[in-house]
């Protein structure tokens, strides 16, 4: 009896969390800008907007731009599960902040933003090397090799916290 009751306990915390995961959906970078966008802020767009991260889909020829093997790496929309792709993400905005802080529908309101802890529990990602590496492996044919924390400081576009 105990085995069963843990079972359905087990198979309980599992499905719950899967529809959690579902619940998060891609908002694009246009609605990530809208906050993330201002000078005193950090001004993290402006950042994203100048990096190889943002034209990532202009290093792919024609044929490599309908290559769901390079597509997968070089868009955030083309990468993502179908499902969970709103209508304003685009693949031609390359890779974009969700890839690396991912699908931005629960935690995008201010409110919720204001309190790491709270954005995380709603799905923002905190990039680690793990993150990058999903991406940044032996699999890609231009690889020549990763260092977290050499490629990190490059595309670093810290939170400006107001004071409070």
């Amino acid at each position: 009896m105990k085995t069963r009751i843990l079972f359905l306990f087990a198979f309980s915390l599992l499905y719950v969390s899967g529809l959690n995961a579902q619940d998060y959906e891609y908002i694009g970078v246009k609605k990530c800008k809208m906050c993330h966008n201002k000078e005193e802020k950090g001004n993290q767009y402006k950042i994203w907007s100048e990096s190889k991260h943002a034209h990532a889909m202009e290093a792919l020829n024609a044929e490599e731009a309908k290559d769901p093997k390079c597509l997968k790496c070089h868009s955030t929309a083309a990468g993502a599960p179908e499902d969970m792709l709103s209508d304003y993400i685009t693949v031609e905005e390359g890779v974009s902040c969700e890839s690396c802080h991912g699908p931005g529908s629960a935690y995008k309101s201010s409110k919720i933003m204001k309190d790491r802890e709270e954005a995380i529990k709603n799905g923002l990602v905190i990039p680690t090397e793990e993150v990058c590496k999903k991406c940044h492996n032996e699999e890609s044919p231009n690889y020549k090799g990763f260092d977290f924390k050499e490629y990190s400081a490059k595309i670093a576009h810290p939170l400006i916290e107001e004071d409070e």
